[in-house]
């Protein structure tokens, strides 16, 4: 077991680390004030390697799964919602290598970041107005019309929705097989039907396209459901006779990005934190005495830093554990995400309280990093679903560890030839 970065990881954080301040940091503010999209600061990662195909194979081949992480946060340090703008093309990408086809894939992901001189932007359109976290509740229909499919409904607060050149839609095919009768598609920008919405104005993330998706008897070719037709009717049929089934493909999807999205909630909180102890630096208390060399003010940092790390090692290893295989069966892809979101804000919040009075004011960065922290503890899940989740995934392991103790004694049992005593309460 090896807790330390390697050398690439450790160049690659410090690259990372480098563009954030020098080119995402300066476009900041302009880009927070007029919630506009930063295409020239999209087209520089590209540069410098942050982006594009190039750049989403690298992740993809890194095999301690460290690559990814360490991209969200240090992009996020720079700016939350231009960090979303760069990367938010990926969230597509990942929803059509989980269910496309090789030639699909092949064909759309490149799409969603186009090329060195003319980029584009790929979004994921699952929540809908009722249909939030509950991926079960969607009403977005798609009805097969001979060799197309016809899309209906409207999809809310989508990632790039207002710009996007490809969109994935999770839409119901059987709405009496709940989330076992969905299926995913593909809409490239201009298809009949298709329209954009409201654009979201938000509290935070504002250099980050979020608008509605309007689906009015959208047509599209039948070779643009994610998969095939084998494939779903197979999984139809499966759901039909009462056959068990892994979870959906937007559930998939989410799955293999909640580390990812933990990390970005921590680019947040590491910036408030390293910045606070920066300007406290400077600061002296009443008696003359530096600020840091205050009791009072130790105490509430050495927390701060110590939330971070903790959630920062939950991040580690469930994407460690995504890349390498491991089933997540006690919910570590859950857990990471959610205690990274709630120690972001609960960080941004506490060091705000630190600063006092300036930390209200919109001159002072705790005030955005402060705004942009509350999304990570309702997107791609909110933070009471992760709980659920998590909850009802030790309920089953804690199941399975009964039944196999309890299988442990019987075997016991009848190797001594004596009737087996009563299972253990817990393994």
């Amino acid at each position: 077991m090896d807790f330390a970065l390697n050398d690439e990881q450790r160049e690659f954080k410090d690259h990372c680390r480098k563009f954030a301040r020098e080119v995402i940091r300066p476009a900041a503010p302009k880009h927070d004030a007029e919630e506009s999209t930063p295409w020239e600061v999209v087209a520089e990662a590209r540069r410098w390697g942050l982006h594009g195909l190039d750049h989403l194979q690298r992740m993809g081949s890194d095999p301690d799964g460290q690559i990814g992480v360490i991209y969200a946060e240090e992009m996020h340090w720079g700016c939350a919602g231009i960090a979303l703008a760069i990367s938010g093309s990926s969230l597509a990408a990942a929803g059509i290598a989980a269910s496309g086809t090789p030639e699909q894939i092949a064909q759309w992901v490149p799409q969603c970041f186009g090329t060195d001189e003319e980029i584009k932007m790929g979004a994921y359109a699952v929540t809908e107005p009722q249909a939030g976290s509950d991926v079960k509740s969607l009403r977005t229909t798609a009805k097969l019309d001979g060799d197309e499919w016809v899309l209906n409904g409207t999809k809310v607060f989508i990632t790039n929705g207002g710009i996007a050149d490809v969109i994935v839609v999770v839409a119901t095919v059987d709405p009496e097989l709940g989330h076992r009768g969905q299926a995913s598609f593909i809409l490239p920008k201009g298809t009949p039907g298709l329209r954009k919405g409201k654009k979201e104005t938000k509290i935070g993330i504002r250099a980050s396209d979020t608008s509605e998706v309007i689906l009015e008897d959208c047509r599209i070719p039948v070779d643009n459901l994610l998969g095939g037709m084998d494939k779903l009717n197979k999984k139809l049929e499966r759901a039909r006779s009462g056959q068990k089934s892994g979870p959906s493909n937007a559930l998939a999807t989410f799955e293999m990005t909640r580390p990812v999205v933990g990390a970005s909630a921590l680019g947040i909180a590491q910036a408030s934190y390293e910045w606070t102890l920066e300007y406290l630096d400077r600061q002296t208390v009443e008696d003359g005495k530096p600020a840091l060399q205050e009791q009072r003010i130790q105490q509430v940092l050495a927390d701060v830093a110590t939330e971070i790390e903790a959630a920062r090692l939950l991040v580690q290893r469930a994407s460690w554990m995504g890349r390498s295989g491991k089933p997540m069966t006690g919910g570590q892809g859950s857990m990471s995400k959610l205690k990274a979101g709630d120690v972001t804000m609960w960080a941004t919040t506490t060091l705000m309280d630190l600063v006092g009075p300036y930390a209200q004011s919109t001159d002072c960065p705790l005030e955005k990093w402060f705004r942009d922290a509350k999304i990570y503890q309702i997107f791609e899940g909110t933070a009471q679903v992760q709980r659920l989740v998590v909850s009802r995934m030790q309920a089953q392991l804690y199941r399975e560890r009964l039944a196999e103790a309890a299988e442990i004694v019987k075997d016991a049992a009848a190797t001594n030839g004596s009737a087996p005593s009563a299972a253990p309460a817990a393994a």
